[in-house]
């Protein structure tokens, strides 16, 4: 390489930074008892354990902080990552708490949550309400994004490899299906997933699931829905 070349190269960027947004679960606190919050993960893991393991997670304390209920937030750290979750913020917590974080390489992130359920539903893109309990997503959803529906949750796009669908009650996908999709998450046996062309990851009702390596049989381009039926899951056209 010549020495004109070799000085080209070293004005030439080697990275850049973007802005981006990502969907990540916030863990809203409400109690600091240690051994009831890793019962009640323990339960919500149980339900999708594929979707949260080795899923990033923000961890909220403003509602603990609001009725003066301190917490240990390194032995809050510790119970997250044993349960195969990746605490990557904290948000709402005091000085004190923030500065434990911050040694334990955790972030502190700006911000009020809006919601003190166990794990904050986060949707993205914005959903268009239909009732109380039917979301409805008229754009893709691409790869990274996670979307929770408190009840029916209906795409009308595809949805991408590395992007994940979960609903309390049933998932209509009126496109490809190359992510993961989880209805009845709550544990309703009763929920069903349609779709019109089924390449997904992993489905799931109610805890029950199948890997990509499991769908073999399901024909793509072909419409189809899923079911719980003694505890399997049947895949069946339409």
């Amino acid at each position: 390489m010549s020495t004109d070349s070799q000085q080209n190269a070293h004005h030439l960027p080697v990275l850049e930074f973007k802005s981006s947004t990502f969907s990540v679960p916030v863990l809203v606190l409400t109690s600091n008892d240690i051994i009831a919050i890793e019962q009640q993960l323990q339960e919500k893991i149980h339900l999708a354990p594929e979707f949260f393991k080795n899923s990033p997670l923000v961890f909220d304390l403003q509602e603990l902080n609001k009725h003066n209920l301190d917490i240990d937030v390194s032995r809050l750290a510790t119970l997250i990552r044993k349960l195969d979750l990746l605490p990557i913020g904290i948000r709402g917590g005091a000085a004190q708490q923030n500065q434990q974080a911050l040694k334990l390489g955790i972030p502190v992130h700006s911000g009020q949550s809006v919601a003190a359920s166990s794990i904050q539903k986060q949707q993205s893109p914005e959903p268009e309400p239909l009732t109380a309990s039917t979301m409805l997503i008229t754009h893709p959803v691409r790869s990274g994004q996670r979307i929770y529906a408190e009840g029916d949750l209906i795409i009308l796009a595809q949805v991408s490899a590395g992007a994940e669908l979960l609903a309390e009650g049933n998932i209509h996908v009126y496109g490809s299906l190359r992510g993961r999709a989880l209805a009845g998450v709550q544990g309703n046996t009763e929920a069903r997933i349609f779709c019109s062309d089924l390449q997904a990851e992993l489905i799931s009702i109610a805890g029950n699931y199948k890997i990509s390596e499991d769908l073999n049989d399901a024909v793509p381009n072909r419409r189809v829905q899923i079911y719980l039926q003694n505890h399997t899951l049947v895949i069946k056209d339409i």
